[in-house]
């Protein structure tokens, strides 16, 4: 399975989130992580990275064998390539997307960069709710599963705490509950 979050003595007093030795919140990553982090929420920086990000994460996957993507290094979040199953097309479909370590799974949160709408990857995973996950070196079967009421308000705090974007992200998808979806390793 995932490497189950781990708590560091100094992350622990904090109640950091924590993953395979990695402090990911907002205050403690270092000035340029921070400011990276916060440019995805301006909106012709987002029309940007939905466009372009994607292309340097999966070069920068190839290139680094699956240790890292370009987000990953210059912001500090843990990313996961995900492989879903089209909806329509029944063609696997893989992408980067930031994720919140939980224990042995995995929570995504279907912002889009604030769309309209919701990504395709959400459509994907309704069809059908079995995907694979990479994250940290391992690559793991799972089955996703959409959470609601205080256990999605919960999990999308904890995303707030680690990308702050996800609260402007919220007012621009205005029209739409953004969905977070919890990733569960098949047993």
């Amino acid at each position: 399975m995932f490497a189950p979050p781990r708590e560091l003595p100094h992350a622990a007093r904090a109640g950091l989130l924590v993953a395979s030795g990695a402090v990911y919140a907002f205050k403690q990553a270092g000035w340029f992580r921070r400011m990276m982090r916060l440019s995805g929420a301006v909106p012709p920086i987002s029309w940007l990275y939905v466009r372009t990000l994607h292309h340097l994460d999966r070069l920068v996957y190839r290139l680094t064998r699956g240790r890292a993507t370009f987000v990953s290094l210059v912001t500090g979040l843990p990313i996961v390539m995900l492989t879903t199953t089209g909806a329509k097309s029944g063609h696997q479909h893989t992408l980067p997307l930031v994720a919140l370590p939980d224990g042995e799974r995995m929570v995504i949160i279907a912002s889009n960069y604030g769309q309209r709408r919701n990504p395709a990857w959400y459509y994907n995973l309704r069809a059908h709710p079995r995907a694979t996950v990479s994250f940290d070196g391992a690559t793991r079967e799972v089955v996703a599963r959409e959470l609601e009421d205080e256990e999605r308000e919960r999990q999308y705090a904890r995303g707030i705490e680690i990308y702050p974007g996800w609260t402007q992200y919220r007012e621009r998808a205005s029209n739409r509950r953004i969905p977070v979806i919890q990733l569960t390793p098949v047993a």
